[in-house]
């Protein structure tokens, strides 16, 4: 089964994701912030993370920039999934090493396609 983990300080944006992606067959954690994502990929990575920018205690972007400072063994596939829609934000995850990047609210063809694009759907 494919693992993910949802992150977002936001109780109900995990909640709905959760819904979604387990009835795409996924096993889901979850993470208030990046720190505590962070601690979730060193001791066990998921296949994929959504992921937050807007956060308390660690950013999306900075957890993603430390995400990529650590050596796990399988880096997962990021989908920033976030509010923040100019160009600026977009290329800055990017750079940081995100796979892909959808907008908030999102629904559960949203997620289907950007998880088939990073090839784990």
């Amino acid at each position: 089964m494919k693992t993910c983990l949802v992150v977002d300080d936001s109780k109900v944006i995990r909640k709905v994701a959760r819904h979604i992606l387990e009835g795409l067959s996924f096993s889901v954690d979850e993470a208030g912030d990046g720190r505590e994502a962070l601690d979730r990929c060193q001791s066990s990575p998921p296949d994929v993370i959504l992921l937050d920018w807007n956060m308390p205690v660690m950013s999306g972007i900075e957890f993603l920039r430390a995400l990529g400072q650590t050596e796990i063994a399988r880096r997962p596939k990021i989908v920033f999934c976030t509010t923040e829609d100019d160009v600026g934000h977009i290329r800055a995850a990017i750079d940081a090493g995100a796979d892909e990047y959808m907008m908030k609210p999102f629904d559960r063809a949203t997620i289907e396609n950007k998880l088939q694009i990073v090839g784990v759907a």
